[in-house]
């Protein structure tokens, strides 16, 4: 029987009513949508705090993003459950929202590929940055499967070798397979200070630069925690082609909260 990783952050980073979460989501979407073409990507970076807080970024960068059928889903490891590059290859993951089957086929691609990938659903149990991102997901995509992996090595070379298994098995795979790096920016700094430090990193994705990214985020002191996510990422898109991103919208806590002495940033950002 297959195994279902029950929601952990229902009630709590999102609404447990499938109604209000359905709506919830909706509105974030349309609030997104605007008169700019859908964007083909190959890899986003987007937001997993609560919704109240990184919700409308997470929904503009949604909103404008052709959703296949397949994606891999990366974040980091907030709980320090788990081996340090841990996937789950079957069974699902469920929201209010229903449940979301994990592409057993391609995890399984990306686990040969990389021994370094270690089978561990417990680094999951309690993760809330890959759940987060599920029901935007669901929303657009009802035919929806996905890997998840989560990203708690932070050696460059590890990533970037992640990055150019992902690429592989993405391109020996026929159909457009969408990777998802989970993470919030510069974390709980004073508003002048955090989007000073995120334009810096924000710089280095939008140039394509992975090593830059690494390397600016450790040099700068900037507590963006999806950095390993982000260049493994932007690692694969290289080399399934990307050839440009683009910011779709940054905020930080305190446009909501009006508490400005300490933030955190949130960009979506889409790599093509």
């Amino acid at each position: 029987m297959s195994q279902v990783r029950e929601a952990a952050v229902a009630g709590q980073f999102y609404p447990e009513s499938k109604t209000e979460l359905l709506h919830e989501v909706h509105q974030l979407l349309d609030r997104g949508t605007s008169v700019r073409e859908v964007i083909n990507a190959l890899g986003v970076i987007a937001p997993h705090a609560g919704y109240m807080y990184s919700g409308a970024v997470a929904g503009a960068l949604y909103a404008q993003i052709e959703i296949p059928h397949k994606v891999i889903v990366l974040c980091p490891n907030h709980t320090g459950m788990g081996e340090p590059l841990a996937i789950t290859s079957e069974g699902s993951f469920r929201t209010p929202l229903g449940e979301v089957r994990i592409d057993q086929e391609l995890a399984e691609a990306l686990k040969k590929a990389f021994q370094l990938l270690r089978e561990d659903p417990a680094a999951q149990l309690r993760e809330h940055a890959i759940e987060v991102q599920l029901p935007f997901l669901q929303a657009i995509q009802s035919e929806l499967s996905f890997v998840p992996i989560t990203v708690g090595a932070g050696q460059f070379e590890v990533l970037t070798a992640l990055g150019v298994v992902m690429a592989k098995a993405i391109q020996d795979c026929g159909e457009p397979v969408l990777i998802v790096a989970s993470s919030d920016m510069n974390h709980y700094e004073a508003e002048d200070e955090t989007r000073i430090k995120d334009a810096m990193a924000i710089e280095q994705v939008l140039g394509l630069q992975p090593k830059g990214l690494f390397q600016t985020v450790q040099g700068q002191k900037i507590s963006m925690c999806g950095v390993g996510p982000a260049v493994a990422m932007l690692t694969a898109a290289l080399r399934l082609g990307a050839k440009s991103a683009e910011l779709v919208k940054y905020a930080t806590s305190g446009d909501v909260s009006g508490d400005r002495k300490r933030v955190v940033g949130y960009a979506g950002i889409a790599v093509k």
